[in-house]
Formats: C-alpha cells, structure tokens, sequence
C-alpha cells in the first residue's frame, strides 16, 4: 500500500484523513480501497462556481442560448396552465421594469427566462440555468450599459418576449426555440 510521509503528522490519523479528502476534493488524488492513494492531477480541478465567474462573458451567453433554446422547446411540450400564468407574470413584471434602471430591468428579465426554463420541467436544466445566472446577470448589466440599448428603447425585446409567451402557451415547441434563438443572437457580433 502506498504511504505518504510528513513530518509531524501521523499517516492513519484523523489529521490525514482530512488531509486526504482535501486532496480528493480538489481532484488532486483518487483512493482505491485495498491500493491506497493514488496522484492523478498535479494541478487542482476548479469548482464550477468559481469557473463561471473566470469565463468569459461570450461563453457565459452561448451556454445561456444553448440552455435556454432547448429549455423553451421543452417548456412548450411540457408547460402546465399553472406555468403560463407564471411566465405571463414575469412578463408583466419585465413590462413594468422598463421604467427602472438597468439592475432591476435585467432581473426582471432574468426572472422571464428562469419562469420558461422552470416551465421545461427538468431539474437539471433549472440548476444549470441558477448557477450562471449570477455571471450572466453582471454580464448583462454591463453589456447595456457598455450599449446604451435602453437609452431608445427602455423595454428593449419585449416583442420577442411577448411571441415567447404566444408560442408556449400554444405548445408551439419549434416556434418557441426558434423565437429565443432569434432574441438571444449574438448580442457581441458587429
């Protein structure tokens, strides 16, 4: 069995035990029961929240389009009367945000899109969408201030929004991904 060695510290303690599951923890090393540890990284794995706060601002978007195209197809398939009354809200509540600064437009936009990917049904897709949505948040705000989009036009998409709404409540599955993938083009191209 492979030992480790360090002065002071007892290799069958509770102190290496901790020691070790940092270790694994951080990707560095892999226990195989009756081998005993073994080094597989030299380097430590990053944590996904600290890897989305690293990426960059595209990246972050073409996630957000992939999720969130996919989340609308399947929240038109899937969507109950229950989440058509949310997401009309939310669009409500977009509505009544255009006259706010952008902070709390771009949260009430935020909001629309997570009520359409709650409306897809699949835990995993809501996580993946609540985990970037504090990085695509600052991103956004940034992006209209860097833009100045509100300036002329301070509920800007709110059509795109609307025929969002149509296409779900219709159970308009390809209308829908095709109307969010219109929306979401790249805001960073030109």
């Amino acid at each position: 069995m492979p030992r480790f060695s360090c002065p002071g510290l007892d290799a069958d303690g509770p102190a290496a035990a901790v020691a070790l599951r940092a270790l694994a923890g951080a990707g560095l090393v892999r226990p195989r029961q009756g081998s005993g540890v073994f080094v597989i990284a030299t380097e430590p794995a990053e944590d996904w929240p600290t890897r989305l706060r690293r990426a960059a601002v595209t990246d972050v978007y073409e996630v957000r389009t992939a999720v969130e195209v996919h989340a609308a197809r399947l929240a038109a398939e899937r969507r109950t009367a229950e989440d058509v009354t949310a997401i009309e809200a939310a669009l409500a509540g977009r509505r009544a945000a255009g006259a706010a600064a952008d902070p709390a437009f771009v949260d009430a936009d935020i909001a629309f899109h997570a009520a359409v990917v709650a409306a897809a049904h699949n835990p995993v897709l809501a996580d993946l969408f609540t985990e970037f949505t504090p990085v695509l948040r600052e991103s956004l705000i940034e992006l209209l201030a860097l833009t100045g989009l509100r300036a002329t036009d301070p509920d800007t998409g709110d059509a795109a929004h609307e025929a969002l709404v149509r296409a779900l409540a219709a159970g308009d599955a390809e209308g829908a991904a095709e109307v969010l993938r219109a929306e979401l083009a790249d805001p960073f191209a030109g």
